[in-house]
């Protein structure tokens, strides 16, 4: 069984909920990063999400593309990024996913990044930008390197396209807790309930939910609704552009919003 869908099996077992929160590799820095991914694990993330930084991510909001560009100027790139992840594969022992686009894993060659991966101790990838219907190659791809390859769901997904990606589901389902790009959102979609008993019972993973997910409350929310864990990433990343130059500062207020978010997933 992947490790995800393992620790994610485990912590619902026993009432909780998991915690992936997420950082672009190399934001603010290289070593700083490191600190913060740190400053996650031991505030209680469950599984680590990461991203490469790229120069024009579709999927994400101003706050991630501005991290991306923090990232780029400091500079980050897919081999460096392999480096990193094998440094966070050699302190903790977590699960990674990685959120990717298509570009990046083109320009690196298909096979070579998903075995690159593999070794850094990758046990999920999802290529946000790759709908299921062209996604044969990085299926093979990922399932040769021992990757479960990761899909998107989420209210607008036909039920054509959700057999198509029930047929090769790995690891776990991102559910799209509100359409549109990444950030910090006031309230959760009303009809995200419906929506994630729809996507849970079409596949045999767990459902985790993300976009918009920013505060304790909102954790509490997406769990009630149904999903197994919850993905957090703007919050989070946004409190590295407040404290650029005081990496103190910004470790700690890291820290203590991942703390309570990991927190909200606990049962009452």
């Amino acid at each position: 069984m992947n490790r995800i869908t393992q620790t994610v099996r485990t912590l619902n077992a026993r009432g909780e909920g998991a915690f992936m929160p997420f950082l672009v590799i190399g934001d603010p820095d290289f070593t700083t990063c490191l600190r913060i991914t740190g400053e996650l694990v031991e505030a209680g993330a469950d599984i680590l999400e990461f991203g490469f930084p790229f120069s024009d991510p579709p999927a994400d909001g101003p706050v991630i593309q501005a991290s991306d560009v923090r990232a780029l100027e400091a500079g980050m790139t897919p081999p460096r990024a392999f480096e990193f992840l094998d440094e966070v594969k050699r302190r903790y022992n977590k699960p990674v996913a990685l959120l990717m686009y298509y570009n990046l894993i083109l320009q690196y060659g298909e096979e070579a990044f998903y075995a690159r991966a593999a070794r850094a101790g990758v046990d999920a990838v999802l290529v946000a930008d790759v709908p299921i219907e062209a996604s044969a190659s990085l299926v093979t791809a990922a399932r040769a390197a021992g990757v479960a390859p990761i899909f998107i769901g989420s209210r607008l997904t036909s039920d054509d396209r959700l057999r198509q990606v029930a047929e090769v589901a790995e690891g776990y389902l991102y559910a799209v807790a509100r359409v549109g790009i990444t950030g910090e959102q006031k309230a959760m979609d009303d009809t995200l309930a419906t929506t994630l008993r729809r996507l849970k019972d079409a596949v045999d993973v767990p459902v985790l939910a993300g976009f918009g997910i920013s505060s304790p409350a909102h954790v509490r929310t997406v769990l009630a609704a149904g999903a197994d864990g919850v993905i957090c990433g703007s919050a989070l990343v946004r409190r590295i552009g407040e404290h650029l130059g005081d990496e103190d500062a910004m470790a700690s207020s890291i820290g203590h919003l991942a703390a309570a978010l990991k927190g909200a997933t606990m049962p009452n």
